[in-house]
Order: C-alpha cells, then structure tokens, then sequence
C-alpha cells in the first residue's frame, strides 16, 4: 500500500488554495499524501476511510480534516447506485503563515497540529452550509469565509484519527520498508501470515521487525493483521449473503471460534448481532435517501 505523492500547487489556478467539488460514481481506492492540509466533507457515499494506520468506517456526514504528508484514501460506494459525493479543501503552509503569526490564529495553529493525526469533526449545519457554498466563492470572500471556517473548526471538540504513536513523518528508507509491509498485508491477509515471512520482506530479524512495526503504526502485526480481516468481514457480513462461517475463512481465519473472539474484542458486538443491527439500518438509510 504505497503512499503516492499527489501535486496540488498545480491544480490551484488563480486561487491560494483549493476548494472543489468531487462528484464520482464511486470512491475509488487512492493512497496517496501531499503536503497540503486537507479539509473533506463527504455529502454523499459510505464506505472505508484509511487514515494513517487508523482503518474506519465512513458515511455521508463525514468531516475530516488531515495535516501535511498524511496518507489517507477514502474507499467505497453510495447505498442506492447514486453518485459519491464530496467537498474537499487544501491549503498550504504558505497559504496559512501569515494568519498563523496573528495572536487570533493561535486556536486554528493548535489544530492544524493536532491535525498531523488526522482530526474528524462532528457536522455542525453551520459548518456544513460554509463548506458547500466555498467551492462557488471567489476572491478574498473565498479567502475570509476559509479562515472564519477553519476558526469555527477550532472551537469544536474533535476526535483523532490516528493512533499517538503513528508519525508520518519518516525517513525515506523506513516509508519504503512499512510501505512494502503494508501492501503485503492489504494484499494477502486472507491467507496465513508468519512473522518470519514479513521480516524476510525487509530483510530484519523477527524481533526487529516487530520493534519497526510497532513503531510505525502503534500496532503489533497480529493486531494491524486482525483489524485488517475484522473490517473487510464488516463490509461482507453488510454487502453480501455469505454465512458467517465462509466470511470467516475468507478472511483469514483459521477457526470460527477465534474469528467470534476478535470480532468481539475488535466491534464490541458478534458478527451475527453486527449483522441484524446494522442491514436493516442501512436498508431504512437508503430509502431515506430515495
């Protein structure tokens, strides 16, 4: 799962920083990082935000707003075939400076840190009208509705994304080394996975690799392993009729029994009560929608 760089300063225009509409019949899967800030508030769709090594669930509501060089991807589809839909905002350090120095910009400064984490925000009406008309807004009224947006931002409690002990800032070497690890485990967590197959990956000791790993992502690689199968036997036990079991082996199990013990330590809940719950929420979420 190889971060790809993305240029945005390119992508500006005649405009300091970048607010745009993003209309897709789905969210495609895109892990990729900039050095930008960006703001994203999802209007329309549902699926998986990956964050960092934070892997969580998204719907329509979503507001995101992720610091410089995080790698994130939003990933899946609308509940009724409709069109995904988003707003996103980026912004520079450049762009940001000169109201960062004001003693007024101390609240947005402090949270533009704390975005290095990734910081998800609850959907205020206020907040989410702002967001909206933005992208339509031109000259310095775009520039003072951003700044009085990102202000309103700083006052209300947000919940981190990632771990504390996720950095995002590493040196080249180490990015490439949790890179390939990362896209071996996207890639074959349904299968069995040793620690002595992931340590050849990078050519470490087991007891180094596990020092390195936990370092990168807060997580042992059993944990990180586990979160990966728990979720996507989340998405099948709500997108598909497969029993239980089948979902089970799918992802990597080798016994129902674990499977049942991770699933409740990971949800809070058993697979089939995560099933009853949620398909008739979703199904009343997308009439709703019709």
């Amino acid at each position: 799962m190889k971060a790809i760089l993305e240029n945005i300063s390119s992508s500006n225009g005649n405009s300091s920083f970048r607010a745009y509409r993003y209309q897709v019949p789905f969210f495609e899967f895109k892990w990729h990082y900039h050095p930008e800030w960006e703001l994203t508030y999802i209007v329309q769709g549902n699926g998986y935000r990956i964050v960092g090594n934070s892997y969580e669930s998204f719907s329509a509501g979503d507001l995101v707003l992720l610091g410089s060089n995080l790698p994130h991807t939003w990933t899946g589809k609308t509940d009724n075939d409709a069109e995904s839909d988003a707003v996103v905002i980026q912004f520079s350090m450049d762009f940001m400076l000169p109201f960062l120095k004001l003693q007024e910009g101390i609240a947005i400064k402090n949270m533009l840190v704390q975005a290095a984490r990734g910081l998800v925000f609850p959907p205020e009406n206020e907040l989410v009208t702002a967001i909206l008309e933005l992208p339509h807004l031109q000259g310095m009224e775009k520039v003072m509705r951003f700044i009085a947006l990102l202000d309103k931002l700083a006052q209300i409690p947000a919940k981190y994304i990632a771990p504390n002990t996720f950095h995002n800032v590493v040196s080249k070497k180490n990015e490439l080394r949790i890179n390939k690890v990362c896209t071996f485990l996207q890639d074959n967590f349904h299968q069995k996975i040793t620690l002595q197959a992931v340590a050849e990956l990078i050519h470490v000791t087991e007891s180094n690799f596990c020092k390195f790993f936990k370092k990168a992502t807060g997580k042992t690689l059993s944990d990180y392993v586990n979160e990966l199968r728990i979720n996507e036997a989340s998405r099948l036990l709500l997108l598909s009729d497969a029993t239980i079991n089948q979902i089970s082996y799918s992802c990597g199990f080798e016994t129902l029994s674990y499977f049942n013990r991770i699933f409740l330590i990971k949800k809070g809940t058993s697979p089939k009560k995560f099933r009853e719950i949620n398909i008739p929420a979703m199904m009343k979420k997308s009439t709703s929608q019709i």
